[in-house]
């Protein structure tokens, strides 16, 4: 058996997915706004592999979802996954989210068909403020545009509506949806991004032995990181310094 375990951690939803090449066995997953996975993912993890009574020494290659998104989620995601490929000696499989999600809207629309049915597909992770990750891609998830980190206005996507259908999901499609009115915009609101949509883009880099090199492998971040002080301790040092 191909078993491959599949981690998304990018976004608030953690989740794990267990596969035979592209066939689902099983997966668990949260839409946590806390962002939880340090303490979830491990969990999720050793459960799905238990439920299905699954020896890790089974695993065949780990698939990660490689980020634009959460800083701190890619980080735990991408630790996680290291660790048990290198543990294992077993392939790293790094796949891009925003592919991932347009994956899974073309399962989102034969659950949930519109009457007419969206001619592109764009994706969007939040980046906060009105700023999100996101790429076009057309309904066989060919990639139309680059991956960008886009501060949303009225006039976004203004080109692409006026003659193609879009569909808008993902965390980040709120902040389009109370901006953009045109009636060639569709928004799913109730999307949520998911390992079960990595099945067959990590079933294809297995077969085409697409792999990444465990020790030196990197989420896409596409932004740095900033880290933020606390208001409470931003005013705690300014007293000492005034005593």
């Amino acid at each position: 058996m191909n078993l491959i375990l599949s981690i998304e951690s990018g976004t608030n939803t953690c989740s794990v997915a267990l596969s035979d090449g592209i066939e689902l066995i099983g997966y668990i997953e949260s839409h946590d706004q806390e962002y939880n996975h340090a303490k979830k993912l491990t969990l999720f993890i050793d459960t799905l592999l238990q439920r299905h009574r699954i020896d890790t020494k089974s695993l065949k290659a780990v698939a990660i979802s490689k980020g634009p998104g959460s800083y701190t989620g890619l980080r735990i995601g991408v630790s996680v996954a290291k660790g048990i490929c290198y543990a294992l000696d077993i392939p790293l499989l790094a796949l891009g989210s925003l592919e991932v999600m347009a994956v899974g809207a073309i399962d989102w629309l034969k659950k949930n068909p519109l009457p007419l049915n969206p001619e592109l597909l764009c994706p969007m992770i939040d980046a906060r403020r009105m700023e999100v990750y996101t790429q076009i891609f057309d309904s066989n998830i060919n990639a139309l545009t680059n991956i960008e980190a886009k501060i949303l206005d009225t006039r976004s996507f203004s080109n692409q509506l006026e003659n193609k259908r879009i569909l808008f999901f993902g965390n980040g499609s709120l902040k389009a949806k109370s901006i953009l009115n045109h009636k060639n915009a569709s928004f799913a609101d109730d999307f949520k991004p998911s390992a079960r949509f990595m099945i067959s883009l990590a079933s294809r880099k297995l077969k085409d032995e697409r792999f990444e090199d465990v020790a030196y492998f990197e989420p896409l971040y596409l932004k740095d990181f900033v880290a933020t002080v606390p208001k409470n301790k931003v005013l705690g040092n300014e007293e000492q310094s005034i005593k």
